[in-house]
């Protein structure tokens, strides 16, 4: 018989990463600037110029290579790209426990 796993629904932190939460923000951001790259049917180096980043680290950041890219320039690529962003600060659901991060798409 095999044996199956139920997921947490974080591969990053499935798979033992340290920073899973923090990973898994990245490659929503990632997801969605990269979508849109595409619906703008944007080059590589048009993106880059628009970005302000070097194309090769655009590139990587289209393939999951986002370690060495900050949610905070994330964001201003996102608003860059014509995208407003907007952070909200709440209440935990389970006040005792720490708060978490995520990133919900409008």
């Amino acid at each position: 018989m095999t044996k199956v796993q139920t997921g947490t629904g974080n591969v990053y932190k499935d798979l033992g990463s340290v920073n899973a939460d923090d990973m898994l923000v990245k490659a929503r951001l990632a997801t969605k600037i990269a979508e849109i790259i595409k619906y703008r049917h944007l080059t590589q180096t048009e993106a880059a110029s628009i970005l302000g980043m070097p194309q090769p680290k655009v590139s990587g950041m289209l393939r999951g290579q986002f370690r060495g890219i900050s949610e905070t320039k994330m964001l201003e690529c996102l608003n860059r790209l014509g995208r407003d962003v907007q952070i909200v600060v709440r209440k935990a659901a389970r006040p005792s426990l720490c708060g978490r991060t995520s990133v919900v798409f409008a």
